[in-house]
Order: C-alpha cells, then structure tokens, then sequence
C-alpha cells in the first residue's frame, strides 16, 4: 500500500510534465505512423501487381525491422542528428514491414471470381481497386496498421536518449537512479497507450462495409490530429532549450539542486551523455549538463557556467572496492593505489578528449598513459583468482577501469573481468553492494548526495572542502556498507553546467544565478 502511494504521489508530483510527455509521445508515434502508411500503403499496392518485386520489398523492410532499435537510433545520428527527425524517422522504418506486409497479402488474396465480375461489369482498374480490392483487404490492411502502431508506441520511448522527448524520459532516468516509481511513471502510461490504440484500431477493424467508407475518411483525420500533438509543447519561442542526463534530472547535485537553490526553472529534455555535448555544439541545445574534465568542452567551445551558490561538490575520483575483496586480496590497495596524485583535472581532460572527440580506444589511451608513466607491465598468468571491475557509462570510467584492469592484470597473478556501461550511479553502487562487482571508480560528491544524501547540516559542516568530503564519505561508506575508499586519483570531475562561449558572451550569462535571471526576464 505504502508503495502505490509513493508511486501515486510521484505522478502528482511531475503530472505537468508527464502530461506533456504523453502528448510528445503521441505525436512521435502517429507522425511516423501517417507516414508510413503514407508511403507504405501505395507499395504494397505496387507488389501486388508486380509481384517479382515483392521479395525484394518485403526483404529489405524485414531487414530494417530486424536492427535493433537503439542501434538505429544510433545510425541516424550522424546522418540527421539529434531531435524528432531521427526518431520519426526510425519509428516510420519500424512501422513499414507490417503495413506493407499487409496491404500485399490482403490484394493478393482478394476472390479472383469477384475481380473477374468486376471486370466484367466495366469497371476500370482504379474502380476494381478502390470498390473492391481495397474495400475487402481493409480488416487485413488495418491489422498491420494495428501492429505498426504498437511497435512504434514501444520504440518510441528510446526517442529520449536523442532528446526527442515522450515517456522514455521517465524510463531512462528511472533507469538510472535505479527507482522504480520513475520507471513505472513512464511504462504505465506507454503500456496503456498501446493497449488504447490496439483496442480502438481493432473496433474500427470490425465495421461493416457500409460504415466503411465514414470510417475511411475519418481515420486520416484522427492519425493527422494525433500527429500533431508532438507540437503542441513546442510553441515556446525564443526560450533557452537544456538536454540533461537522465542521472542528473533526479539528483539533488543535478537539477532537482538547481530548482531549490538557484529557482532555476528552464525547458529542458533528457537527452543522452553521448550525443549531449554535439547537440549544444550544432545549437539544438542551450545549456547542457556535463563534467569538468570532459574532453569535448575544448572540442566544442563550451564554457562551463560559475557555480556561484555551490550546489556541486568536490568530485574526487577514487576506487571503492569492498573490504572483504581487499582482505582477501590485500596486494590489491597499493596497486590500485598506484595511480593516486598520478592524473591532475588537466591530464583527465586530454585523456577524455582523445577518446570522446578522437574516438581512440579507451584501452589504447590508458596503455598509453601507464607506458609513459612507466607503470604498464605485461599481463601475468591470471591463475589466482578473479577480481570484477564495474563501471558507468562514459569515457572516462572506460579509461580508468581500463587502467586498474593492466595494473591488476601485470603487478599480480590475478584475472579482471570487466563490465563496462552499467549505466548511472545507483547501478553501479547496488552492483558493488549485491556482490556482481568488486570494484568502481566512484567520486566523492556523487557519494556525498547521491548515495549518503548528505543533509544541509552535513553540509555546511564540511564547506565544500575536498579533504572533509573524501574523509566524511570514506568513513560513512564503511560504516554503513563494509565499503573502502582507496586513495583518491589526484582530479576533480565536478558536474557543471555548460553553454556555447560565443552565446555565454552575447547574453552576459557567466553564471547559474546569471542564467536563472536571464531566464525569469524572458517569462
């Protein structure tokens, strides 16, 4: 009881926003389903009459339903970039195989009796057509457009990863923060909206032939006016527009902090770290939240804006491994502790930026960095046991997981198992906590708010300084999980909040409190 009502106060709580991203999603999935059966419908006219290109057409669309989705997301970026383009664009791909599919068979399969009356009684091949092939294929033509609709409803929620909005928002971020009212926020909704749409799409199927030519008319319409909802939460003009991470929209060191604190109110979408920082580059987005020390703010010109009122901690890096792991395997802490005071924010950022804007390996780039620091060894036998290094989702776990993984593999006798890309904070920590991983590189303000959930008086207590943060979060984590903090890496990783230096300089905003005023005066 106690959770339906967490869940239900949830949805009270974002009701604006969840309404706007049902609207968004609504119109993502009938933009591309208007166009699929746009274009979908007349090619499966054209194989019926042609029926040697109907392998060849109905190949190449079962080949594009079989990539996975976010893969196709994926190969869209480059070629469309970010936003609803790409993503109506791969749900209209989804969309196409069972309408196509569809209007083939239900020609195909029209009474040859009935076409030869028809004939017989001087109808023309347009005629024959649209007062009988189509007429009788409808209930199989409508059916594939059920199907299409469903799929899209589903793959429509990965549109949030290149900010395209719907409720994948909701999912993702869910995802991240590992909380389940977020998810079930975002699911609930989408899993209700396919089971409408089927419901009614399969009334409709159902009517009679005299009904059928209202209905015929009457369903353009329906799918045009759905099409247009991803409008509807678009008329905003001439505001600032902010792609966040999943992570960040719900930790208080993210936007949930940036409210309370600097009453920063601004439109924003859930975008993914990946693609975030190219997307303020090309002006698709205003403000970005990013990390200090990532490469691409060199590569693209972003400035990061002065954290005037301190929402963000020190971000020390550091391994956490748990104690048993260590007991077990002592030699372990100076080994990890290898790279203690070896990398300054400066070093980290180069490293980032051969790997998020070079595209190098980050396994290259971390063998690299230990042969000129002259720490690499060559791998040992790995004999002696395993130990399982975990990471999040970004290039710079990738690099430093990366470095501990050689370290361990060439001072001892021991095997690495790595999983890289667990995804945000709280996956990461429950892994390590639930006994899947040994180890992760944690940073000390993520641990401070987003695990500890340090409160204001803790706070103030430790005033921002590096030295109390580390200490006051070793200790706690130990106490609490039987966790250790070795010794931190030498740089500060700190989230921020980035715009384009050009746009920073034309609007004067150097700051979040500058940011916040310049937004209040544009309502």
């Amino acid at each position: 009881m106690e959770q339906q009502q967490s869940l239900w106060n949830f949805i009270v709580q974002q009701r604006d926003k969840l309404l706007d991203q049902t609207i968004a999603h609504i119109g993502l999935t009938f933009i591309s389903l208007l166009i699929a059966v746009a274009i979908g419908l007349p090619l499966g006219i054209f194989i019926a009459r042609r029926r040697k290109a109907a392998g060849i057409v109905l190949n190449i669309a079962g080949i594009l339903q079989t990539i996975p989705s976010i893969a196709l997301l994926g190969f869209m970026i480059p070629l469309l970039g970010i936003g609803p383009l790409p993503a109506i664009t791969a749900l209209f791909l989804y969309a196409l195989l069972p309408i196509i599919r569809n209007t083939y068979t239900g020609i195909k399969e029209t009474d040859a009796s009935v076409l030869e009356a028809a004939t017989a009684m001087g109808l023309s091949k347009w005629q024959v057509l649209t007062k009988v092939e189509l007429p009788l294929a409808f209930p199989v033509i409508l059916a594939g457009i059920r199907t299409a609709t469903v799929i899209n409803v589903g793959v429509a929620t990965l549109a949030a990863y290149i900010a395209a909005g719907g409720l994948g928002e909701f999912i993702f971020g869910g995802i991240s923060l590992n909380n389940t009212n977020m998810i079930l926020a975002g699911a609930i909704p989408a899993a209700l909206l396919a089971i409408l749409f089927d419901f009614l799409l399969s009334r409709i199927q159902k009517i009679n032939l005299k009904k059928l030519r209202l209905a015929v008319w009457i369903m353009p319409a329906v799918v045009l006016l759905l099409s247009s909802f991803y409008a509807i939460p678009s008329f905003e003009k001439n505001k600032l527009l902010a792609g966040f991470t999943p992570e960040f929209m719900g930790r208080q060191d993210g936007y949930l902090g940036l409210k309370s604190v600097y009453k920063l109110n601004i439109k924003n979408v859930v975008i993914s770290d990946a693609v975030m920082y190219k997307a303020a580059y090309e002006k698709k987005l205003d403000i970005i939240s990013g990390y200090s020390t990532d490469g691409r703010l060199k590569a693209f010109d972003l400035v990061v804006l002065d954290d005037d009122r301190h929402i963000f901690p020190p971000y020390y890096a550091a391994p956490v491994i748990r104690a048993d792991v260590l007991k077990k395997y002592p030699q372990l802490e100076n080994i990890l502790n290898m790279l203690s005071e070896k990398i300054n924010d400066s070093i980290m950022t180069a490293l980032n930026y051969e790997v998020d804007y070079l595209k190098q390996s980050p396994k290259k780039v971390a063998r690299n960095f230990l042969l000129k620091t002259n720490l690499y060894k060559p791998p040992q036998n790995g004999s002696k046991g395993t130990i399982r290094l975990g990471s999040k989702i970004f290039g710079e776990q990738y690099i430093l997981i990366s470095m501990y993984a050689m370290l361990i593999r060439g001072y001892t006798d021991l095997n690495v198992e790595t999983k890289t890309g667990l995804g945000g904070t709280k996956i990461c920590f429950d892994a390590l906590t639930n006994n899947q991983i040994d180890m992760y590189p944690e940073y000390t303000g993520t641990g401070l708010l987003a695990i500890l959930n340090a409160s204001a008086n803790t706070l103030d207590k430790l005033k921002q300084n590096k030295d109390s943060v580390y200490n006051y979060v070793a200790g706690q984590f130990k106490q609490k999980y039987n966790l250790t903090w070795l010794k931190p890496i030498g740089f500060n990783n700190a989230y921020a909040l980035m715009m384009r230096r050009k746009q920073s300089n034309e609007l004067n905003v150097h700051s979040i409190s500058a940011l916040t005023n310049y937004i209040d005066k544009q309502k």
